[in-house]
């Protein structure tokens, strides 16, 4: 993955932050051509250290310039776990874009089962049932590296009791490419 992706999340927020044009998504497009082909990430915000935004796309519908360029804008102001970012936390904050594979059903039979087929800090999770549904990326494995920790968790993001891998949900596994402010590139 590309800085570039890093350098448009933080301009699509300071566009907003700033109220000015920064980005010239065709100029930007014509220099990386997958930018322009269909995409799905998630952009993720920390500031000290601390989750400060995190919003995404499961399913590649847009090119991925624009997928970069929205969830990076709704981490920062629209995530309704946090009021939107002030101009003092743009200049603080850190920006991580993970590209996401297409998510793919994972078949199993039991926990124990699921347990042996998932792989921590590389699968992220979709898990869906009752008509509720959320995710965890493989990133979230660094706080959460037990399995029944994680899953749980999962499952009360998702407004499902604690224990619900036993109403056997859906599950989907996805990897993602991610790069980070910060990280050697």
């Amino acid at each position: 993955m590309k800085p570039v992706y890093l350098q448009i999340a933080r301009n699509a927020i300071a566009e907003r932050i700033f109220e000015k044009e920064i980005l010239d998504r065709e100029a930007l497009i014509a220099e990386n051509p997958e930018l322009g082909q269909e995409g799905a990430t998630f952009v993720t915000l920390t500031l000290h250290g601390a989750l400060r935004g995190c919003i995404g796309s499961l399913v590649a519908h847009r090119r991925l310039i624009d997928d970069i360029i929205d969830n990076a804008r709704s981490a920062a102001f629209r995530d309704p776990r946090f009021m939107p970012l002030t101009l003092v936390e743009f200049d603080e904050m850190q920006v991580e874009v993970s590209l996401l594979t297409s998510p793919q059903i994972l078949k199993y039979s039991t926990a124990a089962d699921l347990k042996a087929k998932v792989q921590p800090g590389v699968d992220g999770v979709v898990l869906s049932s009752a008509g509720r549904r959320a995710t965890f990326l493989p990133q979230v494995w660094e706080d959460l590296p037990n399995f029944e920790a994680f899953f749980s968790h999962l499952c009360q993001k998702a407004g499902l009791r604690g224990n619900c891998l036993e109403e056997h949900p859906q599950i989907e596994l996805y990897r993602v490419e991610k790069i980070k402010e910060g990280d050697d590139v």
